[in-house]
């Protein structure tokens, strides 16, 4: 602390100077308004205005004279329009938002008419506030706030909420909040405007015995009564100082008094907000929190329903993805088909062969089944039905991913020897052994050649692009059903599968070259599945983003309701926010506390 003068403004110089500063002067300042439907409105008309520090002020006026606006300017809480204002020889239009907050916090301390303090805080609480965003720590303001309500006559009450206290002990808490931090300068806003008289008498009595120990208090008010109990009064009309006794030297000078010092510190931005620390924040919102814990829990049940729906979708939506992919794959996304042209070359055939000169010359073959379809009639005792007939290669099962039920499959020495054996599938076993006997080990007739059966497979069901049963099939070796069967000596078809289906262009080129060297000519057709697979993929990007679509309007919706619900708390704890402002909260300390809820 230090004696402020002209050439040393807002600096700690000890000794005595020739020219005393003002702790508040006021030049030719304005407030003016614009209301809704455009009219201009002068709350503050031009005031010229200086207070000594240890003065007991007293404004007055009635309602709407501008008193109100004119303490919200002295205390920082409002920008004039027009004019200078200057603190203890600074002019105030040099701070920041900041600044502002660090004035409000450091050199100012509000007394409201309503008492404005939190209902969720308990009057020791309620007193901690302007030091909590000081940055002082929780110890000393806990003996800090418990010292300033035993002065006050409040020690016994410090645990009680303001709906417990009576109005004057609610009005103490206020005046002992704005003391926390020092409060050089009390602001009172109709200090006794909801007190009974002896309360009235009892805060007057305290607010003056603040001014006789050296703070200035400056009381809005527009009784009379309580007006003279103070040194000077200053009266206003529209906006305008229409008497002020302080002129007429009937209030005492202040002289050669200390004035704050208010050069705001170069690491303000780390001390004017402890409030900014984690467990601080928490603390607050928390408290604020367990007021509505109804409408808490319903925010909360909202939030963990609209993210665990859009994790359950996206989840289901990814598996839907690699389902389709494996569909794909199975259908042919991966494949090659050869078959004889026919229409251009009548007498082309694909011998047995060609299917293990692929299988061991071509890269990036994963297999190559051979097939003979067609229908028979099969038989067992007394039952007939007819089914489809494959004649295929010893791959079969590991290729079309199909286990078997029971058995075995049937291996490349069963296609070599003629073999005479079976696997049913699921439908053909269900039609042929519909008593539930045991298969294995009997005997079918297929075109009335005794077949023995020595496996099943298990179900598949219909396939991808139509209502096919793919259960409905008997199998047998490949050289068996051509011979015994079909009475071919040759494929009509086999599908090569591909390891990479990135590279199924390359490997078309390598089997057509090969197939062309083993026969001579091109007399067969390839259908590379790399359209289909193409266009799959395409329907597959597209389900990706529609996928994403979904879940980001999902996201959308849960935030604007979310933002909803903090708009509707922030409009409903507009009285909370302009208390903590009042007490030196900044912006930032308010937004961290509503962040943290």
């Amino acid at each position: 602390m230090g004696v402020a003068t002209d050439q040393d403004l807002g600096s700690s110089v000890p000794g005595k100077v020739a020219h005393i500063v003002p702790l508040i002067e006021l030049r030719e300042v304005s407030r003016t308004f614009v209301t809704g439907g455009g009219v201009e409105v002068r709350a503050v008309d031009g005031i010229s205005l200086s207070i000594d520090a240890s003065e007991f002020v007293a404004i007055m006026g009635q309602s709407g004279s501008g008193k109100t606006t004119l303490m919200n300017l002295l205390g920082c809480l409002d920008r004039p329009t027009d004019g200078t204002y200057r603190l203890a020889g600074r002019d105030v239009e040099s701070f920041d938002a900041n600044g502002l907050a660090w004035l409000r916090r450091e050199a100012f301390g509000f007394v409201f008419q309503n008492y404005n303090l939190l209902p969720t805080a308990t009057a020791e609480e309620n007193v901690e506030i302007p030091a909590i965003y000081a940055g002082m720590s929780y110890a000393r303001r806990r003996d800090r706030a418990n010292q300033l309500l035993s002065s006050l006559g409040l020690g016994d009450r410090s645990g009680h909420r303001p709906n417990q206290l009576s109005g004057g002990e609610q009005q103490r808490v206020s005046i002992a909040r704005a003391l926390m931090n020092g409060g050089q300068i009390i602001l009172a806003d109709e200090p006794t405007g909801a007190l009974d008289s002896q309360s009235s008498t009892e805060i007057i009595a305290l607010l003056s015995d603040l001014a006789r120990r050296g703070h200035t208090v400056i009381i809005i008010t527009h009784d009379h009564e309580v007006a003279a109990q103070t040194d000077r009064q200053i009266e206003m009309l529209d906006g305008r100082i229409v008497r002020d006794s302080g002129t007429d030297g009937q209030s005492p000078q202040a002289g050669m008094v200390e004035l704050p010092d208010l050069t705001v510190p170069v690491d303000n931005a780390q001390t004017a907000a402890s409030f900014g620390d984690t467990i601080e924040a928490t603390r607050m919102a928390m408290r604020s929190l367990r007021t509505n814990p109804f409408r808490t829990f319903l925010t909360l049940l909202g939030v963990v329903i609209g993210v665990a729906s859009v994790v359950t979708m996206l989840a289901i939506g990814e598996g839907a993805k690699q389902r389709l992919a494996l569909e794909i794959n199975a259908l042919g996304a991966n494949r090659l088909a050869v078959w004889p042209n026919i229409k251009e070359f009548p007498r082309a055939k694909l011998p047995f062969d060609d299917a293990q000169a692929i299988a061991v010359n071509v890269e990036n073959v994963a297999a190559v089944l051979p097939e003979l379809r067609g229908t028979a009639m099969v038989r067992i005792g007394n039952v007939d039905y007819e089914s489809n007939i494959t004649a295929t290669s010893a791959e079969f099962p590991v290729v079309r991913d199909w286990p078997l039920a029971s058995g075995v499959f049937f291996n490349h020495h069963d296609s070599e020897s003629h073999a005479p054996v079976a696997v049913l599938g699921a439908t053909a076993l269900e039609h042929l052994f519909a008593d539930g006997g045991n298969p294995l080990g009997e005997y079918v007739l297929i075109k009335n050649v005794p077949f023995l059966v020595i496996g099943t497979m298990t179900q598949k069901g219909a396939s991808g692009f139509g209502s096919n049963d793919q259960d409905d099939v008997v199998f047998v070796p490949l050289k068996t059903g051509a011979r015994r069967l079909f009475g071919k000596t040759s494929l009509r078809a086999l599908t090569v599968t591909v390891t990479d289906s990135s590279r199924i262009d390359r490997t078309e080129t390598q089997l057509r070259l090969l197939l062309t060297e083993l026969h001579g000519e091109e007399d067969f057709n390839v259908l590379n599945s790399t359209e289909m697979r193409e266009n799959m993929d395409e329907a597959m990007s597209i389900a990706t983003l529609i996928l994403g679509a979904i879940g980001a309007i999902s996201l959308l919706v849960g935030g604007i309701g979310i933002m909803n619900i903090m708009l509707v708390s922030v409009i409903e704890r507009t009285r909370e926010i302009g208390i903590r402002v009042a007490t030196g909260a900044r912006r930032s300390d308010i937004l961290v506390q509503f962040l943290v809820e």
